[in-house]
């Protein structure tokens, strides 16, 4: 259990979930993908011809997924495209993307969809998601698109409608969120949706974790791109660019959005970089008086628990999840659950399986969107409550036509 506690802390406090596999625990989780979490296609040799990507954002992420799309391989990668020249020739010299299909700037995205891949990767800042799902969506081109989709609520309703657009297209539009498909996660979830837990009283969420790393440089336009992880507009804050995954299960939980939201959070110790705040405190209310206490921190804990954490409490039982640790529920329905230690890996390649499926069974059913926008939602509610400190109901928050200004004037197109 020590030594369980130390990984999740190593991952939380020294990088984001995305940055996993470049620290403590890479080689462990790689060696996973070519078991469980691709099943039996894993590393296979496919004889039919393989789904053409293109890449969007090269950075750390991108770089991760497309080690797990080469490692599926039912996947040839085809183009890349980022802001920064150093990070796609980075990414294209590893996976053997052409030069000539390396491209940069703010519209690079726009040359891989001339490059005519047969879906797009979509790992670039969440402030770009909306606008560049939606012309993939309109090229013909499937979506593989990073949580959080959106950072305000125009673009969480222009991935919705770029979801149902691709349905009506015969096109997959998945987006990757990694408890979703765990099998803990899923089978607890389904006991706890059969009424395992009984009626509900209260739930807890948190996301505690240390500081992110700064890519030098941080000053400038530029500085801010490469930055963005720290920036309001680019990444939404860090309640919805980060703590999502913990609302996502809160979300999941509920099955339903909350009534109305109140918050606070500032910026208190992270002063260094960016704007965004470095903690959010808010209580989300859902029917039946039922309140989820939500506490999110992005610096350093000194020692202090950390980790993606959700508890609801019931008449009959508490469900427990935790990231990177266990998922069990405690009561009259007891469910051993199990240990998720590999899930940032596995449930990544898990989506990269499933695409696959998806695109070649013709299944455009898209049924990640809908969860996945109402996850990102409540991020924004939330957010909303904290920085205006106003409650926020469900309705204001659907209604809100307020758009993040990422002010990208002197950044080439």
């Amino acid at each position: 259990m020590n030594q369980m506690r130390q990984a999740i802390s190593r991952v939380s406090r020294a990088f984001s979930r995305r940055e996993f596999v470049a620290g403590a625990g890479a080689a462990a989780g790689l060696a996973l993908v070519s078991r469980p979490a691709f099943g039996q296609q894993a590393a296979a040799a496919f004889s039919g011809p393989k789904i053409k990507i293109g890449i969007v954002g090269c950075g750390g992420r991108g770089s991760f997924m497309a080690n797990l799309f080469r490692q599926h391989g039912g996947y040839e990668i085809v183009a890349a495209a980022d802001y920064f020249q150093d990070r796609v020739d980075a990414l294209g010299d590893k996976f053997g993307v052409p030069a000539g299909h390396r491209f940069t700037g703010l519209s690079g995205y726009k040359r891989v969809l001339d490059a005519k891949p047969d879906a797009l990767v979509v790992t670039s800042p969440p402030y770009f998601h909306p606008e560049q799902a939606a012309a993939a969506v309109e090229a013909g081109v499937h979506v593989y698109v990073a949580k959080p989709v959106a950072v305000d609520v125009p673009g969480c309703l222009s991935i919705e409608a770029s979801g149902r657009r691709a349905s009506e297209k015969k096109l997959c539009f998945l987006v990757d969120f990694q408890t979703r498909v765990n099998p803990f996660y899923q089978e607890a979830l389904r006991l706890v949706h059969g009424g395992a837990l009984g009626e509900f009283a209260f739930g807890e969420a948190s996301y505690h974790c240390g500081r992110l790393n700064i890519h030098p440089p941080d000053g400038g336009q530029e500085g801010r791109v490469r930055n963005w992880v720290f920036d309001q507009a680019l990444s939404g804050d860090i309640i919805t660019e980060q703590n999502i995954h913990a609302l996502d299960v809160m979300s999941w939980i509920h099955n339903r959005p909350p009534l109305h939201a109140c918050g606070t959070g500032a910026r208190k110790v992270r002063l260094d970089v960016g704007n965004n705040w470095d903690t959010f405190s808010v209580i989300y209310q859902y029917p039946n008086s039922v309140a989820m206490n939500f506490s999110s921190r992005q610096f350093e804990g000194h020692g202090t628990a950390e980790g993606i954490l959700c508890r609801m409490f019931g008449s009959k039982g508490v469900l427990e999840t935790s990231y990177g640790g266990n998922v069990l529920i405690r009561g009259e329905t007891f469910y051993r659950g199990g240990a998720t230690k590999q899930i940032y890996v596995e449930g990544a390649a898990a989506n990269v399986a499933a695409f696959h499926q998806a695109v070649t069974g013709g299944d455009f059913s898209n049924r990640t969107v809908a969860p996945s926008v109402q996850s990102n939602l409540i991020t924004i509610m939330g957010r909303k409550a904290a920085y205006t400190g106003q409650r926020v109901t469900w309705e204001e928050t659907l209604k809100d036509t307020e758009r993040l200004d990422a002010r990208l004037d002197g950044l080439k197109g």
